[in-house]
């Protein structure tokens, strides 16, 4: 058989797009993450005081301490009442409520402040040529 030079050339062309999340969407997200942690934490407190949790046991003691730093500037506004061995702190309540206050103060600021509110699109484009000689 003969060799045969037909000179075609491929062309190949790959677009890439991606989509990009704005700073403050970013920062927005991670305040609520991190005031949601929190306000879990108090809330798991202040459910395990209402069922009346042993305090001594492992688990009840290590979330009344990892609480216990966001309960401070709480803890003598309510005083807890206790019957039965269950205590009603409502100082925890009331510390949610502003932890979830401040994360949307926060949140609002970011988004006041941010230049645009809508992700950004980027699209890439790649050619590639490709000479194919078939022999």
């Amino acid at each position: 058989m003969p060799d045969i030079d037909n000179g075609s050339s491929a062309r190949r062309q790959m677009v890439h797009t991606e989509t990009r999340s704005p700073a403050e969407v970013i920062w927005a997200r991670v305040v609520y993450y991190v005031f949601g942690v929190i306000e879990v934490i108090i809330g798991m407190r202040f459910l395990l005081l209402l069922l009346g949790a042993n305090r001594e046991a492992g688990f009840v003691a290590f979330i009344h301490s990892l609480s216990t730093p966001f309960m401070v500037p709480f803890d003598a506004v309510f005083k807890t009442q206790s019957a039965a061995g269950s205590s009603f702190e409502l100082s925890s309540l009331l510390a949610m409520a502003v932890y979830a206050l401040v994360a949307w103060g926060i949140v609002t600021l970011i988004r006041a402040v941010s230049p645009r509110r809508s992700s950004q699109t980027v699209e890439r484009v790649e050619k590639t040529e490709d000479a194919n000689t078939q022999r």
